[in-house]
């Protein structure tokens, strides 16, 4: 992340380095020495901690590469005395690369700093796409290493083949892609360069850098183990500032020291700063006086972090969180009672007697002691339904008086009705009920 922030909380040491991918020969030395050269002097105006290299590849294949040069006209010599000798056939940009951020990794080690590569290129790499698959990963991994990476493509071309490729590569490390279509430009260009970055400074945030889990091999090799004391050192841990560890109060905790600056940690001082303090991985950390990446033993940091964990436990059980109780009515599944249903005495059905008319006549279900309902004459329907069992009827639909006789049989019919008291008649010409006289 690029922010402006007060030089207390920044990194201020930078070292620019010049990568010269120039084949053909649009772009002559002269003004390339001189827009350098100019750059060079304007950027020390602002910060006297700049340094700078450049790195430029031989015909027969072999790069020449100088860095951390404070004295500018060494640079400019370097330049001068491997123009006429460069390679003048292919682009060498994917290889240039891995040569840079080799030197950005080895050196990251010894000391933290701003690392700013601008390439100056003219002709499009033709090398297979898995060198540039590649060299994408150590851009990734460069980008923790506060390196940027600026390309100037210096020709008169529109478009170029590797277009897509040189904005990916100075996007993913905070850079940008610039166009020189004539020589003149090229100070502009680099000029511009120094003004957009003079006031910006790399943040040191407390957050853990985001590393991929797969990348953990590089990082182990890339940091350094601390190294035993010098009969001369004093045994005084940095940290802590005590001789004893404070932690597991043991004397067979030794002291050990950063190779690069000689600052001094017991193994459970450095474990606990690294678990705080660690770049993304629990034993990787950087040496808090130098910067320099230093690793710790992994089983023992995890030791160290479990005994951690175990410690926190009890205080969360000895003071619980309190919840307001919450009645069981309201934790428990509603239950939905279905509302009982009132018993209602049914009151005797009251038959309202209909008086005869010429349309109808009454007649009484059963026998002569059944029920007595009122039909019309000519067998149509009727409203009998208030006349009619519950059971009998069918919702919404009026019954007419024929549905309630016994289903006749196929052929002739051997049943007989009663004409004055409705008994079935199976037999004989008088009703067995009333003894009338069956026709």
């Amino acid at each position: 992340m690029l922010k402006m922030l007060p030089k207390s909380k920044a990194v201020n040491s930078e070292e620019f380095i010049f990568y010269i991918d120039l084949i053909t020969d649009f772009l002559k030395k002269k003004s390339l020495t001189k827009a350098i050269n100019a750059f060079m002097k304007e950027k020390d105006k602002f910060n006297a901690l700049t340094s700078y290299g450049v790195v430029l590849f031989q015909k027969n294949g072999n790069p020449i590469n100088i860095y951390d040069l404070k004295d500018t006209e060494t640079v400019v010599d370097t330049i001068d005395e491997a123009w006429e000798t460069r390679e003048n056939e292919k682009s060498y940009l994917e290889n240039g690369l891995y040569e840079i951020l080799a030197y950005i990794f080895r050196k990251s080690r010894e000391k933290r700093k701003n690392y700013r590569v601008i390439i100056i290129s003219d002709t499009p790499s033709k090398l297979s796409e898995d060198y540039y698959n590649a060299l994408y990963d150590l851009l990734i991994k460069a980008k923790k290493f506060s390196a940027f990476i600026d390309i100037v493509r210096v020709g008169e071309e529109k478009f170029y083949e590797d277009d897509v490729k040189l904005r990916v590569i100075s996007s993913e490390t905070h850079g940008g892609t610039f166009y020189c279509p004539n020589e003149k430009l090229l100070q502009n260009i680099l000029g511009s360069l120094t003004q957009n970055k003079k006031e910006f400074k790399i943040i040191k945030t407390d957050e853990p850098e985001q590393i991929l889990t797969e990348d953990q091999i590089f990082y182990e090799r890339l940091a350094v183990d601390l190294i035993s004391l010098s009969p001369d050192d004093q045994e005084i841990c940095d940290i802590c500032e005590q001789e004893l560890c404070p932690i597991c109060e043991a004397h067979s905790d030794e002291i050990h020291k950063c190779f690069n600056c000689n600052a001094k940690y017991h193994s459970c001082c450095a474990a606990k700063y690294s678990l705080a303090k660690n770049i993304g991985f629990k034993h990787i950390f950087r040496c808090i006086n130098c910067q320099t990446l230093l690793k710790l033993d992994e089983e023992f940091v995890n030791m160290i972090y479990e005994e951690d964990l175990e410690e926190e436990l009890p205080e969360e059980l000895a003071e619980p969180i309190i919840e307001p109780e919450i009645e069981e009515s309201v934790i428990e599944e509603p239950i939905i009672e279905e509302p009982e249903e009132e018993f209602v005495e049914e009151e005797p059905m009251e038959i309202i007697e209909q008086e005869p008319t010429a349309e109808t006549k009454k007649v009484k279900l059963g026998g002569f002691f059944g029920r007595e309902i009122t039909i019309s004459k000519k067998g149509s329907k009727t409203d009998v339904a208030a006349d009619i069992p519950e059971a009998v009827q069918a919702p919404d639909e009026q019954i007419s008086i024929t549905a309630l006789k016994p289903p006749r049989r196929r052929g002739k019919s051997t049943l007989r009705l009663c004409k004055i008291c409705g008994a079935t008649i199976t037999s004989g010409s008088n009703c067995p009920t009333c003894g009338a006289k069956i026709e």
